[in-house]
């Protein structure tokens, strides 16, 4: 069976992976180059109180994480283009509507805007992995497209601090809607419809409810799914106070962007080297290892942190290397979630994609507003989110850790079956 579309030959793999990483990363160039400028805009706005600008990213992670859960629908009923071109549109258009908010109130609902253009980024990218991946397959791709995808938290914050160099805030919104604009050009020439007509589900309240239902009702994709948005939420609350640690902590400055790019290059060697071992260990043994590192770490650093003032190397030390570990339960226990619902992977995408971003905002802007001047409120949200997620897996596989499980190395039928 095959699909029609405008771009109807088939991309090579490695130009297939940086298409789907470059859709991602839009979503994550919406909150890292903002960081640098949260102080220029709280004060432009008249925001006085720090805490309070944490709403900007907050207000586009909410809408991010709600319309999700409409763009898996539409994705599994009209195939995976033209809901995403919808999606990038209304991004772009936001992105100049933000620059010209007249206040902090109109800014926020405009954000929330662009988070619902850029859903359709995360749902439907993953989706289309799935629709050619699954197993230890769709894994390996999956950190390889997180690997690309880090780029952008690694040198996002150092562009927004390059733009107001030279520039005001608003222009880094103008920077948004351009790079926006590029990449729909180059998806719209390149993307690949990858969900067959006849694998194509119809669009009535019965048969979305139904998608819902099976997601909803398989243990093992809502569990890993939920442990997700646990261990999200943690990195949430770090991202949303990261400026505030770096700089009022640790006196960073304009130096901050250095700090937070090699914080994320961690990430993204992480995710390399899981696509590279992941094949040979599997995803469930790479993640429940990752996930019991990540939570041993947190809850030392959280008991360093109660004796007083942390020594930066210190602290530093561990949070790469919880990071590090995050990429390798991140991105398994994602593919995971997604492993035994090819047959309603777009709806699929985005319960787990409403269940991350917004679950996972709500935890992070909990953990960001107790920010009191010292690191101890992002340690017990790490080592607390970690715990509950172990918590999560062990519910999944009934109480046994680094169980292979049902993992494949090749590719599903639908591969063969969209080409």
């Amino acid at each position: 069976m095959t699909t029609t579309s405008y771009a109807a030959r088939d991309v090579s793999r490695p130009v297939f992976i940086a298409l789907i990483a470059s859709l991602m990363a839009l979503n994550a160039l919406a909150i890292d180059v903002m960081l640098p400028a949260l102080p220029y805009m709280g004060e432009a706005l008249g925001i006085t109180s720090e805490n309070e600008r944490q709403f900007v990213i907050s207000a586009y992670m909410v809408g991010f994480g709600i319309a999700q859960l409409a763009y898996g629908p539409l994705s599994d009923r009209f195939g995976r283009r033209a809901p995403i071109f919808v999606g990038l549109t209304i991004y772009v258009l936001a992105a100049i509507g933000a620059a010209f908010a007249p206040n902090f109130v109109m800014l926020l609902v405009i954000r929330a805007i662009q988070g619902v253009g850029a859903a359709s980024t995360r749902v439907i990218a993953t989706s289309i992995v799935r629709d050619r991946y699954s197993g230890r397959a769709m894994a390996e791709v999956m950190s390889l497209v997180f690997m690309v995808f880090m780029i952008i938290p690694i040198v996002a914050p150092g562009i927004g601090q390059l733009i107001l160099l030279t520039a005001p805030w608003e222009a880094i919104f103008i920077f948004m809607a351009v790079l926006g604009t590029v990449i729909c050009l180059i998806s719209y020439f390149y993307l690949p419809e990858t969900l067959a007509i006849g694998n194509r589900r119809p669009l009535t309240i019965g048969s979305v409810f139904d998608g819902f239902r099976i997601v909803f009702t398989n243990r093992v994709a809502l569990m890993y799914g939920a442990a997700g948005m646990l261990t999200f939420g943690a990195l949430f609350g770090f991202i949303s106070t990261s400026q505030q640690i770096f700089v009022d902590i640790y006196g960073f400055g304009p130096y901050f962007p250095i700090a937070f790019a090699v914080m994320a290059s961690f990430m993204s060697i992480s995710s390399f080297l899981n696509s590279r071992i992941v094949s040979r260990f599997g995803m469930r043994r790479i993640s429940h290892f990752a996930l019991l590192v990540y939570t041993t770490l947190a809850g030392i650093w959280l008991v360093i942190s109660l004796f007083g003032p942390m020594p930066f190397w210190l602290f530093f030390v561990l949070l790469t290397t919880v990071m590090f570990m995050f990429g390798w339960a991140g991105s398994n226990m994602n593919s995971l979630s997604m492993e035994p619902l090819g047959a309603v992977a777009g709806t699929a995408s985005s319960v787990f994609g409403f269940l991350q971003t917004v679950g996972g905002a709500a935890i992070g802007s909990f953990v960001g507003q107790q920010f009191n001047g010292t690191v101890t409120p992002v340690a017990t949200g790490y080592f607390t989110m970690g715990a509950l997620a172990l918590v999560c897996v062990l519910i999944a596989e009934r109480g046994k850790l680094f169980g292979v499980g049902a993992e494949y190395s090749h590719t599903d039928f639908s591969h063969h079956e969209a080409h």
